[in-house]
C-alpha cells in the first residue's frame, strides 16, 4: 500500500499543479525524486508533525490541495489539535495519508501504534475515511480525494487481504447467508481473517473500505437483528453509527477491534492481531459466543 501511495502521489504531483505534499521526514527518501522535480510543492518540515499540519492548512487557504503523510500516530494522534484548529476550524480540507495503522510498527513500541486514529477524527465534522484492504484499493480513493476539497483520511497498512475489492465504499456482500442470517461487517484488511473465522457458520459477510461516511442505507438493507462489526482499529469506533442506523429496530451488536488496554508488548503485527482477538481463531471464538443460543 505504501509503495502504491508513493508512486500514485508522485504521478499526481506531476499531473496536477494544484497539489502539494507535506512530510515530516517519514518517507522523505522515497519522495526525493518528486522533491527534485517540484521543490516548491514537496515540503519536508523535519520532525515537526504539528507544523506539518499547520503548513498544510496554510497551503489549503491559498487554494492548493495538500497531501500530508506520516505514521498514523504522528499524523493524527500527535497533531490532533492542529487538525482541529488549522484544518477543521479554518474550514479547509487536506488529504491525510498514514502508514503504520494500529500496530504495524509494534516492533518500535507504543510510540508507533495508533488504534485510536479514526475515533479521534470522529470528534470532528465531515471527514471521509478510507481503510483499504489491499494495495489495489489505494490509488482510486487517492485520485478522488485530491480532486475535491474536503477532509480525507487514507489509512494504509501492511495488513492485506488476498485480493483487491475496489468500489465506492458501499457495503458489499462477499459471502451471503441464509434468510435472516446475522451480518458480519469487515472493514478493510480484516476481511480475509473474518472469512476464515466464519467458515461453516450461517452468517452473511459484507465488506467496506470506506467506513466514513458509513453506509447506513446499505446496513439497513442487509441486516436482520444481529450484527457483528469487525474493525482494524479501536473496538467500537463505528458502533454508534450502526446503533443509530438501526435505532428503530430491535438488534444486537458485537463490536470487535483493537482493545483499549495498553499491552506493554512489542512483537509483530500478527502477534498483536492474535492478542487482540483479531486473528481468525480469536474472531471465531468471539463470533461463535455471540451467536450461541442463550
Amino acid at each position: 500500500m505504501r509503495e502504491t501511495f508513493i508512486d500514485t502521489t508522485s504521478t499526481i504531483l506531476a499531473e496536477k499543479p494544484r497539489t502539494a505534499l507535506v512530510l515530516a521526514d517519514i518517507s522523505a527518501a522515497s519522495f526525493a525524486p518528486a522533491a527534485r522535480r517540484h521543490p516548491d510543492r514537496v515540503l519536508n518540515v523535519g520532525i515537526r508533525e504539528q507544523l506539518m499540519i499547520g503548513v498544510a492548512g496554510g497551503l489549503a487557504l491559498t487554494g492548493l490541495r495538500p497531501i500530508v503523510h506520516s505514521y498514523a500516530t504522528f499524523l493524527v494522534d500527535r497533531a490532533y489539535e492542529q487538525i482541529k484548529l488549522d484544518l477543521d476550524h479554518q474550514g479547509v480540507g487536506a488529504v491525510l495519508v498514514s502508514v503504520g495503522a494500529s500496530y504495524d510498527g509494534a516492533s518500535m513500541g507504543r510510540t508507533h501504534m495508533s488504534p485510536q486514529d479514526v475515533a479521534l477524527l470522529d470528534t470532528l465534522d465531515g471527514w471521509t475515511v478510507h481503510v483499504p484492504g489491499h494495495a489495489g484499493e489505494v490509488a482510486g480513493p487517492l485520485h478522488a480525494a485530491v480532486g475535491g476539497d474536503g477532509a480525507v483520511y487514507l489509512r494504509l497498512s501492511t495488513q492485506t487481504n488476498d485480493r483487491a475489492r475496489p468500489g465506492d465504499g458501499s457495503l458489499t456482500v462477499v459471502r451471503p447467508g441464509g434468510p435472516g442470517a446475522p451480518l458480519v461487517i469487515a472493514v478493510g484488511p480484516v476481511l480475509d481473517e473474518v472469512l476464515a473465522a466464519v467458515a461453516g457458520l450461517d452468517v452473511a459477510v459484507a465488506y467496506t473500505n470506506r467506513p466514513r461516511p458509513f453506509d447506513t442505507a446499505g446496513l439497513r438493507a442487509l441486516t436482520g437483528t444481529e450484527v457483528v462489526l469487525v474493525e482494524p482499529y479501536l473496538a467500537g469506533t463505528s458502533s454508534r453509527l450502526v446503533d443509530a442506523a438501526l435505532a428503530d429496530r430491535p438488534h444486537r451488536l458485537l463490536s470487535l477491534g483493537v482493545g483499549r488496554d495498553d499491552l506493554h508488548r512489542y512483537g509483530s503485527a500478527a502477534d498483536h492481531a492474535r492478542w487482540h482477538g483479531l486473528d481468525a481463531a480469536g474472531l471465531r471464538r468471539s463470533i461463535s459466543a455471540f451467536l450461541a443460543p442463550a
